[in-house]
């Protein structure tokens, strides 16, 4: 069966919390404040297999000028099968032509977006206050 790529606001804790878990993301330990986050995005695309929830990448924008792309995960069981990439694609239908498009990238993340086109920002250096373990 083909997995079903789409733009939604349409999750549910369970699933969602089974993915994240999956993938060790710390956010999983904040379940409210995540789906809260997740269902207020600018765009949530999800990827769903005979209904399942396999994957998701959310957007954060002021709608005309800067995106951020916070999350973006796929069930270990699916991963290096493509969807990542569709899940990505969807999102930048969406935002091409925004002056900037962000993300923080680390660990095997970073090869992955740099084939999807994004590159070290000059000079910058990346800053967060961070409440995981996972990075």
């Amino acid at each position: 069966m083909d997995t079903k790529i789409s733009i939604t606001d349409k999750i549910e804790t369970d699933e969602v919390m089974k993915l994240y878990n999956a993938n060790n993301w710390s956010a999983a330990n904040k379940p409210e404040q995540l789906l809260n986050a997740l269902r207020n995005s600018h765009s949530l695309v999800t990827a769903r297999l005979s209904g399942k929830l396999i994957g998701l990448g959310n957007a954060i924008s002021d709608n005309y000028l800067v995106v951020y792309y916070p999350h973006l995960l796929v069930h270990p069981e699916h991963q290096r099968k493509g969807i990542g990439k569709r899940i990505m694609n969807k999102l930048q239908e969406k935002y091409i032509g925004f002056h900037q498009q962000m993300l923080t990238a680390d660990h095997d993340a970073v090869e992955f977006y740099k084939a999807m086109g994004f590159k070290n920002a000059g000079n910058t250096t990346s800053m967060w206050i961070y409440e995981g373990k996972e990075h």
